[in-house]
């Protein structure tokens, strides 16, 4: 199969959706099929003149045969494209609707996406949640395929040794992510002995800067430490001498840096938006609603200091970690759902 991957640019920009994309990608590689990525410029995702001369550029070069996905991000810059879309059953990789994020675009997003979800020949979402989401928003159900991300093979963290908890956040420094909710709900604990370190690029440098200032404000700035858009190894060290995974997300499509902890058997603290908490294991996790920093301290308050439960946590989060797909099987998955749109 020839597929093209029609995504906004940078490729290799740091947050989960890219991350499944680069996945999906060097698996679908892996298993014979040519992958072209094409990268858009412009604004994303209520499209600029950039972002839709981009667009047409892309979608001019697809050659016959090849399977345009469309990521969700870049789906509204095609909407002169809807009938060639139709015409052509081309399929969106759907991370989450962008008419769900609240902005100023909400309401043509919104009208955009139903436009183009009518014109796709199949959305595979990357969560169930996700997916239920769609037809609400004018996706025809029986169009839909769910393949949600893996996780690597991982060793259990080994956590920071203490005295005290080291809280690890890994998601963009934008309002989305709830940094700010975290940090209002650390800002009461501030009688137990903790660390907090984020990591996650500044996507949004005014919310980042915004993120610093709170943590002054609160008189937090020694306890909380940003680390940027940290990968690879530096990544995989903060997992493992972390003793609790924070996110006190306002949404999420699946919730990948969680599903990571998870991975490695660390104790989750969550905010529930979106499709977050179905993929947290029995015990593994303390929950509250999102934007509720009150709940979230309270429930924060006795993981913190207790280590018998924090083990108990972990455990509970190791066993669940363990039956979570894997990256190995999802480019099948992929495929099999590219079948189903009558591609292949």
């Amino acid at each position: 199969m020839r597929i093209a991957l029609l995504v906004p640019g940078p490729f290799d920009t740091i947050s989960g959706g890219y991350l499944y994309d680069r996945r999906m990608v060097e698996g679908l590689r892996a298993l014979g099929h040519t992958v072209r990525v094409l990268e858009l410029t412009g604004r994303f995702p209520m499209p600029d003149e950039a972002a839709l001369a981009s667009a047409q550029a892309a979608w001019a070069s697809l050659t016959l045969g090849e399977v345009p996905v469309l990521d969700s991000l870049a789906l509204p810059a095609f909407r002169a494209q809807a009938l060639e879309i139709a015409a052509r059953n081309a399929v969106c990789l759907m991370h989450h609707p962008t008419s769900l994020e609240p902005g100023p675009f909400q309401a043509e997003l919104a009208a955009l996406e139903r436009r183009l979800f009518a014109a796709c020949g199949r959305i595979i979402a990357t969560s169930r949640f996700t997916a239920q989401a769609l037809p609400p928003l004018g996706a025809e159900a029986a169009r839909i395929g769910v393949v949600e991300p893996g996780t690597d093979p991982a060793p259990r963290a080994i956590g920071s040794g203490g005295p005290g908890a080291r809280i690890l956040s890994v998601g963009s420094l934008i309002p989305r992510k709830g940094h700010d909710v975290l940090l209002r709900a650390l800002a009461r604990l501030t009688d137990l002995d903790w660390t907090l370190r984020i990591a996650g690029p500044e996507a949004d440098p005014v919310h980042a800067a915004g993120l610093r200032a709170l943590a002054e404000e609160l008189g937090l700035a020694n306890r909380v430490a940003f680390l940027g858009a940290i990968t690879g190894a530096a990544l995989e060290a903060e997992y493992a001498a972390a003793d609790l995974f924070a996110l006190a997300t306002w949404f999420e499509g699946f919730g990948m840096a969680a599903a990571e902890a998870q991975a490695r058997g660390l104790p989750l603290i969550l905010c529930t938006g979106g499709a977050i908490a179905d993929l947290v294991g029995p015990g593994a996790a303390i929950l509250a609603a999102p934007g509720d920093a009150n709940s979230l301290s309270r429930g924060m308050r006795r993981p913190i200091y207790d280590s018998s439960l924090r083990a108990q946590m972990a455990e509970a989060s190791w066993q669940a970690g363990q039956s979570l797909p894997r990256w190995e099987d999802r480019a099948a998955r992929f495929v099999a759902e590219l079948e189903a749109a009558g591609h292949g």
